[in-house]
């Protein structure tokens, strides 16, 4: 493992073994405090910066960047923050906010955390994707929101319908009941005067459970758990106090570690946060390289898929890949697992570009944490590792059914969730440990500072017949790295059957070639015989015991920021 210079994360630990076999590990003390709050930490910028890009995003027939600076941030913050107030927004009435990543979503957001009105970005997917709009329902019937911002109110007609009841609407174009801009008052002192009130335990925002078990739950966001998060992500990288981040960034607020980490992170540095109307998908991952083309990001986040076909495209132009790695500091991902072929390419195109390696890295978190609590500062051979807790992070890690169950205690764990006490109490054990459900696993057992690998979450892990745990986080990554590209996803079936088997999505493409089976059937370890079928079945892996089920450990799988 390759020691990071000193302006990474350097941390020294404590642990403590307990009879029953539960470990405890931290660090002494708590990173140091950067701000009382988001708010006050970009004011901190629009006074020391003021003219520096804070965020932009191109404009709506795809030009220039249209970018807002940190003065003009903090501006429009206070004055948007006064109209919500004027509305009868506040704690107990937050802003519900429809749009997809946009310079009026960030303002009205940060103008909410300003003033103490509590605002939840929702997904998308929610309001455009679903013809009946019942989680969306449920979801504002928990919050009782005062004001719905739609970047659109024309294309969220129908879902502003089932929800509006008694909101005002705001939007940035289309119908509704006023736009964005009505919202400014020349008047901040109502503004002024929230702000310097605003205490620690003040919901700022809150974020909403994927909903894939039933319907989303809104987790609180306090104050103080977003900026103490940010005091951790400072204390980590170091490196951010004399080179302020910029990031091109696609990943939807609606989720924490774009919306939180990556977002306030920018902010809290006096960087500049440049909003990627692409996505790692075909076609639409076209916008994306014209943004990097553009933009030299310092910091850089994305899935595998899509770090897959960035190096696709940095091997076809080599200006693109010239620009991407030319300042970067580092990469981090999440959101699955990273297969070895993925990060043996981006590292080796890093030296080919720059001459040196770029730390190419990935965590463990969760909504409820902040998101930021587990991360990996040490460059690595393989993926996988989500590396060590943050300072004033407590690890918990408890047996449970032959692994280790992670708790975590920080001062950015959530409150709880919206309205749902005995939920809330289900997930915190008797000393308090947040239980994020996942197993993890040492590096090296006999030294907890080298990391972890996330081990499966224990409730999608299942038995076979036999009684047979099968770790299905672990199997999956472990099969997705042995097809070497050309798996692009596996789904892994057996829960009380006798053997295991596998759903498998081949890469993009990948049915179109002519000797796809053969290349498959080669890494199954099955030769073909005169007529081109399978004659010798090899090993494949159903049935066996360890919950493995090829020729290779399972030894990588990222944990995400769910």
């Amino acid at each position: 493992m390759t020691k990071l210079p000193a302006r990474f994360w350097q941390p020294q630990f404590h642990t403590e073994h307990r009879p029953d076999g539960t470990i405890l590990m931290w660090q002494d003390g708590v990173a140091d405090p950067i701000a009382t709050s988001i708010p006050a930490r970009i004011g901190h910028w629009a006074s020391t910066t003021p003219d520096a890009t804070a965020l932009a995003q191109r404009t709506g027939d795809g030009g220039d960047w249209q970018r807002i600076s940190y003065a003009n941030l903090w501006n429009r913050m206070r004055r948007i923050g006064a109209g919500l107030l004027a509305r009868g927004l506040g704690q107990d009435k937050p802003l519900m906010i429809l749009s997809e990543n946009a310079l009026d979503h960030a303002v009205l957001a940060l103008a909410g955390q300003y003033v103490g009105v509590p605002t939840a970005a929702v997904s998308t997917a929610y309001s455009l994707a679903s013809g009946t709009h019942d989680k969306l329902k449920d979801m504002a019937a928990q919050l009782s929101p005062g004001m719905i911002h739609a970047s659109d109110g024309d294309r969220y007609a129908a879902a502003i319908a089932a929800i509006k009841d008694d909101a005002q609407v705001v939007v940035s174009h289309g119908a509704g009941d006023l736009t964005v801009t009505d919202l400014m008052m020349d008047d901040t002192a109502s503004a002024d005067a929230a702000f310097a009130a605003l205490t620690p335990d003040m919901v700022a925002k809150y974020l909403f459970t994927s909903g894939s078990t039933g319907s989303p739950k809104a987790v609180i966001n306090t104050v103080g758990m977003l900026i103490r998060n940010q005091d951790m992500v400072a204390d980590c990288f170091q490196f951010l106090r004399d080179h302020p981040p910029v990031v091109c960034d696609w990943a939807p607020w609606s989720h924490t570690a774009s919306g939180n980490k990556v977002f306030h992170m920018v902010l809290c540095h006096g960087g500049a946060f440049y909003i990627d109307a692409g996505k790692p998908a075909p076609g639409a991952i076209d916008e994306t390289l014209r943004n990097l083309h553009e933009i030299a990001p310092t910091w850089y986040f994305n899935v595998p898929a899509g770090y897959e076909m960035l190096l696709d495209a940095f091997r076809k132009d080599h200006a693109l890949a010239q620009r991407f790695f030319g300042n970067l500091d580092m990469m981090m991902y999440a959101g699955a697992g990273m297969a070895q072929h993925i990060w043996d390419g981006l590292r080796d195109m890093a030296r080919q570009v720059t001459g040196h390696g770029v730390l190419l890295t990935t965590a463990l978190g969760a909504t409820e944490t902040g998101p930021f609590c587990l991360m990996c500062t040490e460059q690595q051979d393989a993926p996988g590792n989500i590396g060590v807790p943050a300072r004033g992070v407590t690890l918990k890690l408890v047996p449970n059914e032959g692994k280790l169950e992670a708790r975590v205690k920080s001062p950015s764990i959530t409150a709880g969730y919206l309205n749902e006490p005995a939920l809330t109490a289900d997930h915190f054990d008797d000393e308090g440990f947040y239980l994020l459900g996942d197993a993890i696993r040492p590096a090296d057992p006999d030294d907890l500072t080298q990391g972890f690998f996330f081990d499966g979450r224990l409730a999608e892990n299942f038995k076979l017949a036999t009684g047979t745990w099968v770790a299905v986080g672990a199997l999956r990554a472990a099969m997705v790295d042995h097809f070497g590209g050309l798996l692009r996803d596996v789904v892994i079936l057996g829960e009380n059957a006798d053997e295991l088997a596998a759903l498998a999505f081949p890469a993009d493409g990948l049915l179109d070639q002519t000797d796809a089976m053969g290349r498959q059937g080669h890494r199954l370890g099955l030769s073909r015989g005169a007529d081109g079928g399978a004659a010798n079945p090899a090993r494949s892996g159903q049935g066996r015991g360890d919950g493995q089920g090829l020729d290779q450990p399972a030894r990588r799988d990222p944990a995400q920021a769910r």
